[in-house]
């Protein structure tokens, strides 16, 4: 799978040419580096590291557009808006995030060690890369 997604992105990458930008972390220590980014057919494809220390989380966030994943290290712990757990990914996973403020979630580390996710964005032109959401009410954040 993981060889198919960086196959996929490489030939995206290439046909799309490569540019950088940088956006806000997500939350208390977690980092993000942008790969490259391009716009085809008004929609803005962006490939980002992000990095998600121990017992931190990403905030409760939704999305403009699909966002495709994968799990470079540790487990990423994904809850949806009614807190309930909506998947754990582990090294090796895949996943995906479907857009629209319907899909409010948050992704938690809860391990003890760092989670790395490669994360293909695909928004449309110009969209921010997500947008902040209040807590649904669940006792973590």
């Amino acid at each position: 799978m993981r060889a198919g997604m960086i196959t996929a992105l490489a030939a995206t990458a290439t046909l799309a040419g490569v540019a950088t930008a940088e956006a806000t972390p997500g939350g208390p220590g977690v980092t993000s580096k942008t790969i490259w980014q391009k716009t085809v057919g008004g929609k803005d494809y962006i490939l980002r590291q992000i990095t998600i220390p121990a017992g931190q989380s990403t905030g409760w966030h939704f999305h403009g557009g699909t966002l495709r994943g994968y799990v470079e290290k540790g487990t990423l712990s994904h809850f949806d808006s009614t807190c309930k757990s909506d998947g754990v990914y582990k090294a090796g996973d895949s996943l995906t995030e479907p857009p629209g403020p319907k899909n409010v979630h948050i992704g938690r580390n809860l391990g003890d060690t760092p989670v790395v996710l490669d994360v293909l964005y695909v928004l449309p032109h110009g969209a921010p890369l997500s947008e902040d959401a209040p807590n649904p009410g669940c006792d973590f954040q």
